[in-house]
Order: C-alpha cells, then structure tokens, then sequence
C-alpha cells in the first residue's frame, strides 16, 4: 500500500511542464530505429491513445542499429514507447514525453523520451533484479496531458 502511494505521489510530481522537444523535428532523424523490437512491457488505451511500452537490453537495442556497445555505458535497456490513435491506428509521433522509474531499491531515475521514428524513446538502468514502478507522462500535438504507470520485472 505505501509502495502505491509513493508510486501515486511521485506521479503528481510529473504535473511540472516537461522539458519541450517540440521544436525539434526527430521523425526525420534516421536512427535506424524503425523497427522497435523488444518485449511489450505494457499496453493500455489512455484517452482515445494506444500507448505501448517495449523493452529491450542494451545489447539488442544497438543490434538493431548496427552499432557496438560503448564501454563503461551504465544503461542497460532501451525503453521504447509507442503511440497510435486507438479508433484509426494512425501513429501518433508529435509530443513530449516523460518516463519516471522506481527501482526495487526505491531509488528513482527520470527522462524526457526522445522522438525516433514512429516512437519515443531513451535509455535506463534496470541492472537489478525485482520490480520496478514506471510511471510516464505525456502530451501529444493535441495537447492533453494523459499518465500511464505499470510495473516491469526484471528477472
């Protein structure tokens, strides 16, 4: 129960504005990030939007972008999310998007996700095992301001 509460807390704590990447125009940035694989963490419909959460390892994130792993990079998974119009499917890739994770050690690390070709995206430590809280905020060329939060384990 307090573990919710603190999750539900540190929510409202996304109500400050996110830092704007609006002015930017990352769709026609070639990151070879096209086809997100990975697994789907979450998926849920938040106000008329399909929002999927993928995660993938560090590892195979640069596969599929045909780089090598850099040394000494602390992050070890790639966290992808996706946005689509949940009566037409149309992808929905303008927006600012804020991810917040709580790790089973109840530290907590933020982003703003970068706009990547169909997705947004960055990158996060989930190097230990257990149950992390994530929690995102976002808000698309509409305007809205919508939040999604699940857990994710890490076995």
């Amino acid at each position: 129960m307090r573990r919710m509460a603190v999750l539900i807390a540190a929510l409202f704590a996304f109500a400050a504005p996110v830092a704007s990447f609006a002015g930017m125009d990352h769709d026609s940035m070639d990151m070879g990030h096209g086809s997100h694989q990975g697994d789907i963490a979450h998926q849920e419909v938040v106000d008329g939007v399909k929002v999927t959460f993928k995660v993938m390892s560090m590892k195979e994130h640069m596969k599929t972008m045909n780089m090598e792993m850099p040394s000494g990079m602390k992050e070890t998974h790639h966290i992808a999310v996706e946005f689509k119009d949940a009566k037409t499917g149309k992808a929905l890739t303008e927006g600012e998007v804020k991810v917040k994770l709580q790790k089973p050690d109840k530290t907590a690390q933020a982003k703003n996700l970068m706009g990547m070709q169909g997705h947004f995206g960055a990158d996060f430590d989930l190097s230990k095992k257990g149950k992390y809280g994530v929690m995102s905020k976002f808000q698309l060329k509409d305007g809205k301001v919508r939040s999604t939060k699940f857990w994710y384990t890490v076995k």
